[in-house]
């Protein structure tokens, strides 16, 4: 028998179609295998791919997955967003004022104002200064001198990213 899963592609950060950041959002994936989380999300071929699934912490209201192409994420601000916005509408209702998100880096609160929601980011993983060799990786990639960047650091709470002013 083949499990059939109800899914969105949604536009986070925008307010007409087409002209934001796309989301697919698995709702009810409990059932789903890791393997299968992963292969659907390759198949989306978005930047990012959330699975909703029933709460494993009793202060949440839902639990969410997100999976990149290649590997699973344990945070990323428009999956937060989307993902919110999909149980939402797909009938979730929020225990307290705020609706509470657990995922992979684990709790996340989100506010409600109207139509638009926010959320504070969560604390990074990983800081700090970034490693000499790639500086010089990044100031040739960007096509500066490396005497150019002032600062540095790194900043990840799920993706990784650096900062360099």
């Amino acid at each position: 028998m083949t499990r059939r899963y109800a899914f969105q592609q949604v536009d986070v950060f925008a307010s007409a179609p087409l002209k934001g950041n796309a989301l697919a959002v698995v709702i009810g994936a409990d059932g789903m295998s890791d393997a299968e989380m992963a292969a659907f999300a390759n198949w989306t071929n978005l930047a990012e791919t959330t699975f909703l699934l029933a709460p494993t912490d009793p202060q949440a209201d839902y639990r969410v997955r997100i999976f990149t192409t290649e590997r699973e994420l344990p945070f990323a601000g428009h999956p937060t967003i989307g993902s919110a916005s999909v149980w939402l509408a797909a009938g979730g209702v929020a225990k307290a004022p705020e609706i509470v998100q657990q995922c992979g880096i684990g709790l996340v609160r989100l506010r409600r104002d109207g139509d638009r929601l926010a959320f504070a980011a969560p604390p990074l993983l990983r800081s700090g200064t970034v490693e000499p060799a790639l500086l010089a990786r990044v100031a040739r990639g960007l096509g500066i001198a490396e005497s150019a960047i002032i600062a540095s650091s790194w900043l990840v709470n799920g993706p990784e990213w650096l900062g360099v002013e």
